[in-house]
């Protein structure tokens, strides 16, 4: 099977990575997004040292936990081992949404930027947590109603009321500083008690962990916080099967549904043929669904080229699945 292009960083880079032990190394960049595509970033591979845990890897390289954990069937998340080649998951399709704002898919654990402006479009990523199954991020349109530094935290009785059961004892104001769990920035959202904010815990960054916020690593909230003006539309979506055209390609990225939603997990490929339908109305192409049946029970999160725009060498596709 041949995804797409995969880099494999080159060893005086990894060396450097390594000797520099920055656990933020990973700095924010604006992805190009030319006209008529859906797809950003590439994938790349890295080697572990013997201290790399998935947590470790995740915040170098601007990923979250459950995404590398998808990527990397059969590796220890806590113990890779040294000499280990971990996929980093780089490579996105947007999800379908406005492109504009923010965009938030919990199916994938990840933030979309689209910063406005009149030239090329462009387009930021990061990992962030979301709330727990019994704590779920709500889906829905949103807008930016606040911007806070250093805030404080005012948890609501009923998690007060599940840290007593836990046997733990929650003030009603938790003050700014390094016990606080929203970190040094909040963005707060349109919909009644949801933020999207830092933390004191990045390790958690890609889980769900959270009583329904969104949370980001402390530098990616550090970087978006200037540059998210008030009123910015925030579109909260919950995509696992996204499908989008990078050139002449045709790509198919598929995660797992959440647990709760069995319901769309039953109805999985014929969500894909839907997409398969909308991103092709206008544009035909030519695909090996066998491929794609494939990558949807693999469901590993790594964008797929499962077809080529009519009219290219049908055999490209075929060999994509071959190996």
């Amino acid at each position: 099977m041949l995804p797409t292009a995969t880099v494999r960083l080159p060893a005086c880079c990894r060396s450097l990575a390594i000797a520099l032990l920055l656990p933020a190394a990973a700095l924010a960049e604006f992805y190009p997004l030319p006209p008529g595509d859906d797809v950003i970033g590439e994938a790349a591979e890295i080697t572990a040292v013997y201290e790399d845990t998935l947590v470790d890897i995740g915040r170098r390289h601007g990923l979250g936990y459950e995404e590398l954990l998808l990527a990397n069937p059969g590796v220890d998340p806590w113990l890779p081992g040294e000499g280990t080649v971990i996929r980093l998951p780089s490579q996105f399709v947007l999800p379908v949404a406005r492109r504009e704002g923010l965009v938030v898919n919990v199916a994938e654990f990840r933030l979309y930027y689209f910063p406005p402006g009149d030239g090329p479009q462009r387009v930021a990523s990061f990992p962030i947590s979301i709330g727990r199954q019994d704590w779920s991020t709500p889906v829905g349109r949103a807008r930016i109603v606040s911007k806070v530094r250093n805030p404080a935290w005012y948890p609501p009785a009923s998690v007060r009321e599940e840290y007593a059961a836990e046997g733990r004892r929650l003030p009603r104001v938790v003050p700014p500083g390094p016990k606080n769990p929203l970190g040094a920035y909040a963005l707060r959202l349109s919909l009644p008690g949801y933020l999207i904010h830092g933390t004191n815990r990045p390790a958690g960054v890609g889980m769900r962990v959270t009583h329904g916020c969104i949370r980001m690593f402390p530098e990616d909230i550090d970087w978006l916080f200037p540059r998210i003006p008030l009123d910015t539309p925030v579109q909260i979506v919950n995509q696992p099967y996204k499908l989008g055209w990078r050139g002449e390609q045709l790509l198919l990225e598929v995660h797992p549904p959440l647990p709760e939603d069995s319901e769309r997990a039953a109805q999985g490929l014929t969500a894909i043929t839907s997409l398969y339908v909308a991103a092709t109305r206008e544009r035909p192409a030519e695909v090996d669904w066998a491929l794609i049946e494939r990558v949807y029970a693999e469901h590993r999160g790594l964008p797929v080229a499962i077809g080529r725009a009519a009219g290219e060498q049908p055999a490209t596709v075929a060999e994509a699945g071959s190996n």
